[in-house]
């Protein structure tokens, strides 16, 4: 049976996820090998449509598709701005965080990234890029 619904998570490195029905009902196992699309694309929130199967365990969804493709593609990296000198910059024209504010707006711009990001990842993320907006001089202290 065609189903839709919304991908409650999906781990894509462990390659699978669920999907809750938009007619209710228990949540619906999905796996990558089931993806009609590249796998990054099945992220927390994005609505698919599926075929419902019944497995050994419940609930299993195949040939899973998004319903729409283009608001999951990734946006072109924009092109790095040369620096500007320091001294060039007047102080009202910067927002320089602590730390602790720097590390608070990250890890809320991560998850509003990627809602599929576990504890120990955005740990890892936020702490490489507080180190390097430290080596940078981005943080007051």
């Amino acid at each position: 049976m065609l189903m839709v619904g919304k991908i409650l998570r999906f781990d894509e490195v462990r390659g699978y996820g669920f999907i809750v029905p938009r007619e209710g009902g228990e949540d619906v196992f999905m796996h990558a090998n089931d993806l009609v699309d590249d796998k990054y694309l099945y992220q927390a929130g994005r609505e698919v449509e599926f075929y419902l199967e019944m497995g050994d365990k419940g609930p299993k969804a195949s040939e899973i598709r998004l319903v729409d493709r283009s608001a999951g593609r990734r946006a072109p990296v924009a092109a790095v701005p040369d620096r500007v000198p320091m001294e060039d910059l007047d102080d009202e024209g910067l927002d320089v965080l602590t730390t602790a504010e720097f590390q608070a707006e990250l890890t809320e711009a991560l998850i509003e990234a990627d809602g599929t990001l576990t504890t120990s990842q955005l740990k890892r993320v936020r702490s490489r890029v507080t180190e390097l907006a430290r080596h940078h001089g981005w943080l007051e202290g």
